[in-house]
């Protein structure tokens, strides 16, 4: 018999503190900055989900590409029982190892959209009989005390989402992951490789204005839920390629010397002329520095596989040495 729970860790008004707390650091600092999770509200969401179809944006099709290849040798290789995604959402993209994992016992979803968790367990509940789902509406970027259930665990991060972590969150995240896991348990993480300055522009910076719409969603998200007169059509969508810290940084450039009132903040901004916003990093990776990051946590890298066109990498690390269990 299938079952279904859901563990809830954040309180009910915890997205609108935090994001009171970010805009009110983030707005007040020089440079100015928020972050991207920001983007994703219903409307973000359908955005997001329009850019991946972009002839621009290969990440998604490479990714899935790689999934839908590797999906047994994945399976075979972790062994998994149970399995973890950090950023659930949809689940879509795990369907594809779910089904090639016969012995799975539990799927663990950690999400901050209730919503979207218990939409994903229906779906998968549905169509696979026996499978258990353990749902955990919490932040992953946050210490997370993971269910009981059996080993092995693959603990999953996909959508090259670590990418948009600076260097030092990167290493207190992959250290927080080492710490759920047991010797033999693994992580499967997706990274966007290190590739030619034009694609990796074009693809944050589209044709059709759809990931310019994306990025000012920030504003309109800030606007609703903190009563804020910011105007989108006073910024420019900016996306650059940084050479030396090898990511993109997408940013919002005031068109014009401006003033914006945050009045559930009591917080007045002004811009300058051309001023910015930093609003996404979004790092590209190469193999050995994977690696490197890897065994800093105490993980190590064991698979990689890459889509056709080498764009894209997906990796398998198991955890080394016993750290325990949470």
């Amino acid at each position: 018999m299938n079952s279904f729970q859901l563990t809830r860790t954040l309180d009910e008004d915890a997205a609108e503190t935090a994001l009171r707390a970010d805009v009110l650091h983030g707005l007040t600092r020089t440079p100015k900055v928020l972050p991207p999770k920001w983007f994703y509200d219903a409307r973000g969401s359908e955005l997001f989900e329009e850019i991946t179809r972009l002839p621009e944006y290969y990440p998604t099709r490479a990714e899935r590409e790689i999934l839908l290849e590797r999906a047994r040798e994945i399976a075979s290789e972790s062994g998994a029982r149970t399995l973890v995604e950090l950023g659930s959402g949809s689940s879509e993209k795990t369907r594809h190892l779910i089904e090639a994992m016969p012995a799975l016992d539990t799927y663990v979803p950690v999400d901050v959209s209730e919503s979207a968790l218990r939409g994903a367990a229906t779906a998968l509940l549905a169509d696979h009989p026996g499978l258990r789902v353990h749902a955990l509406l919490a932040d992953f970027t946050s210490a997370l005390h993971l269910p009981d259930s059996p080993g092995p665990r693959l603990v999953v991060f996909l959508g090259g989402t670590i990418g948009n972590l600076l260097p030092p969150e990167r290493a207190v995240f992959l250290a927080s992951v080492r710490a759920m896991l047991s010797p033999g348990d693994a992580l499967l993480m997706g990274t966007d490789l290190v590739k030619d300055e034009a694609v990796l522009v074009t693809a944050y910076d589209d044709a059709r204005g759809v990931t310019a719409e994306f990025n000012k969603n920030v504003l309109a998200v800030i606007n609703r839920e903190l009563d804020a007169d910011f105007h989108t059509a006073d910024f420019e969508h900016v996306a650059v390629w940084n050479r030396e810290q090898e990511w993109i940084e997408m940013r919002l450039r005031a068109r014009s010397e401006l003033t914006v009132k945050v009045r559930a903040l009591d917080l007045v901004v002004p811009f300058a002329e051309g001023e910015e916003i930093l609003t996404e990093v979004s790092a590209k990776f190469r193999q050995e520095g994977v690696r490197k990051e890897l065994a800093a946590a105490g993980l190590e890298l064991t698979q990689w596989w890459t889509d056709a066109a080498g764009r894209f990498a997906v990796s398998l690390s198991v955890a080394d040495g016993p750290v325990g269990r949470s």
